[in-house]
């Protein structure tokens, strides 16, 4: 598949204990099954091929060697596919039995893995019947044929060896010691279970929370296949609960019982990506057997989608999202303004959102500190573009707010400083501009200083990506509460405030929110509505914070990132418009990196900041060449 990702699935088949060749045939129709759907790694559970709930059958020889008839079966299936396949039997090798996941591709077994931890906490115990995995790398016959037998084992595909495929197998995911840990430092990115885990009140959100650890810790992928309802329930309820993580989350289930298969597409590139940026992920120095394959195919992703707002919670983890942020940030500035005995808190209020939500945060941390909202204030600085909408936003929040207000009318001051530098006011130019954000910079030190406080800083990292403010005007603060809270996100904290607080803030704060993003350094139209809308001019917010996503917490190509983005937003962006403004990110992103090279300190709430001191080092003058280049052929 392209760009690096790889389509796998995890499937419980129907299964009659003690009978492989029903078994293999079942197995072998999911296979022809997911070959149609380009599945490019298939899971099956563990002893699959005779069932796990076999018990003393499995010291049978008959049992042993109708499963290694089952399991060529199965390899001939696999001829001329791009598939690499793991199904579990029963082994024996040099006097012991050996409880095993297979791998097959390409009409041959690749390699045979035995589980490495026994339990001995069941019924089956079993210990009984098999012996833990020998030390070091082997041969077993399969029919004609010579396989590895090793614990250690990994297959990659021989065109793209990032994509490496290693096993555990059950009980080896819950002991102590995984052998996942171990393979992934060995260069597996993704690690496939062949699981029996019978099912108990409790048991799936644990094993849950066993998967979302593995494959987060070891930046890998983690395709989980459990045994289903057809093992025997003599004791115990097996549910075919499938599961597929990445990093972490979750991509896939299979829901208990439900006789599905998981199936989704992992973004090996996003993993080693991770795998580049964390230093405590090191190699491990041990022997490995490895196959070269040819699995990995040429499908077009089908199945994963992407957020388009990738920075915003859907459903109920929004609500939840949005409370812990907003204490991140106020908790943060308590702490600031607490270190600093600063007396008062200045703040410079637009009627926009950014500086709404600057001055919730701001309430808060005066609230966390038993302090009078009295000493935040609040100034109104209307200038040339100011319209009256924005104004009247502005006084109704400060004063529903219950702080300290000024009004301070900056254009008659602007146009003296345009008389004392000669400019011309009827040149709306960058001067024009730039002139209104640095004076009124200047009015929030100035009060700051009188009143012995901190100016609060208002931009969002949004702005910051793009270089969206004027340098030394609002680019400019005492502590920035939003410098990592891009601005898709910015709408969702106010609108959780408006929701939170409700009454005569919810009026306002709504209204707010339906006001268009705008800097409003140029005049009004003429029927005094705002003229100079921001996403006209640099683009839409909801595509550069997926940009931004895309360039730095994924480590997307240019051409990766069109090719998820004209997925993600089939039906309300052309191919055309996505690269007009994909190509305008990367020019303003590394253009305007002076800018981020000298912010003031603000409090890291995200997976994504652009703090030069601790998260995003460019230098200033780094050149975009190799991604524009990129983005314009594409």
């Amino acid at each position: 598949m392209q760009y690096g990702f790889v389509k796998v699935a995890a499937a419980s088949p129907e299964l009659r204990v003690a009978d492989p060749a029903f078994n293999a045939k079942k197995i072998i129709e999911i296979i022809e099954e997911q070959a149609a759907k380009n599945t490019e790694i298939l899971v099956f559970p563990e002893l699959s091929i005779s069932g796990y709930t076999c018990g003393d059958l499995f010291l049978q020889q008959t049992l042993l060697d109708g499963c290694l008839a089952a399991l060529q079966e199965i390899a001939k299936a696999t001829l001329g596919l791009k598939m690499l396949v793991y199904v579990g039997l029963p082994v024996a090798f040099e006097g012991k039995i050996y409880n095993c996941a297979a791998a097959v591709s390409g009409g041959k077994v690749s390699g045979v893995i035995p589980k490495t931890h026994l339990p001995n906490y069941n019924e089956f115990y079993e210990a009984r019947y098999f012996s833990p995995a020998p030390e070091g790398s082997h041969l077993v016959r399969i029919g004609d044929n010579y396989a590895y037998f090793d614990r250690n084992f990994i297959v990659y595909d021989i065109h793209r060896p990032e994509f490496a495929v290693a096993c555990e197998i059950c009980e080896d995911l819950w002991s102590s010691e995984s052998p996942s840990a171990q393979h992934c430092g060995h260069g597996a990115t993704i690690i496939v279970n062949l699981s029996a885990s019978n099912e108990t009140i409790g048991k799936r959100e644990y094993r849950k929370t066993l998967l979302a650890a593995q494959s987060g810790k070891n930046l890998c992928a983690y395709v989980y296949a459990s045994a289903g309802v057809g093992e025997s329930t003599s004791d115990m309820v097996f549910a075919g609960n499938n599961l597929i993580y990445e990093n972490g989350v979750c991509l896939a289930e299979s829901l208990p019982f439900s006789g599905e298969t998981a199936e989704a597409e992992i973004d090996v590139g996003f993993l080693l990506n991770e795998r580049r940026k964390t230093n405590t992920f090191s190699s491990v120095e041990c022997d490995y057997a490895t196959d070269p394959q040819v699995f990995i195919g040429d499908g077009d992703l089908s199945s994963r989608q992407f957020p388009q707002l990738p920075f915003v919670p859907q459903g109920k983890e929004l609500e939840k999202r949005c409370g812990l942020i907003l204490s991140m940030q106020s908790s943060a500035l308590a702490r600031r303004l607490s270190h600093t005995h600063s007396k008062t808190a200045v703040i410079g209020i637009s009627g926009g959102l950014d500086s709404a939500l600057a001055l919730l945060v701001t309430c808060r941390a005066f609230d966390l500190l038993g302090k009078d909202r009295g000493d935040i204030i609040a100034l109104t600085m209307p200038g040339f573009g100011t319209s009256q909408k924005t104004r009247n936003n502005a006084n109704a929040l400060m004063q529903a707010s219950g702080v300290s207000i000024r009004t301070v009318n900056i254009a008659g001051a602007v146009n003296r400083h345009f008389r004392d530098i000669e400019h011309d006011p009827e040149n709306r130019n960058t001067v024009y501009e730039n002139a209104q954000a640095r004076y009124r910079t200047m009015v929030l030190m100035d009060v700051a200083n009188e009143t012995e406080g901190l100016v609060i800083g208002t931009g969002d990292m949004s702005e910051l990506a793009l270089g969206w403010c004027t340098y030394n005007g609002d680019h400019m603060s005492m502590y920035a509460v939003n410098s990592s809270v891009p601005k898709t996100l910015v709408k969702s904290l106010v609108a959780y405030e408006a929701n939170r607080i409700g009454g005569r803030m919810e009026v306002v704060l709504k209204s707010i929110l339906g006001t268009e993003i705008s800097p409003e350094l140029l005049p009004p139209d003429e029927e005094g509505n705002i003229a100079q809308k921001t996403e006209d001019i640099v683009g839409p917010y909801e595509l550069h914070d997926f940009y931004l996503w895309c360039f730095l917490r994924r480590g997307y190509s240019p051409a990766k990132t069109l090719y998820v983005a004209e997925r993600t937003f089939a039906g309300k962006y052309s191919r055309d418009v996505l690269k007009k403004w994909l190509v305008n990110f990367y020019k303003r992103f590394f253009a305007q990196q002076f800018k981020r090279n000298c912010v003031p300190d603000g409090v890291k709430v995200g997976s994504v900041s652009l703090s030069p001191r601790a998260d995003f080092r460019m230098p200033s003058d780094a050149s975009a060449a190799l991604w524009i280049r990129e983005a314009e052929e594409l």
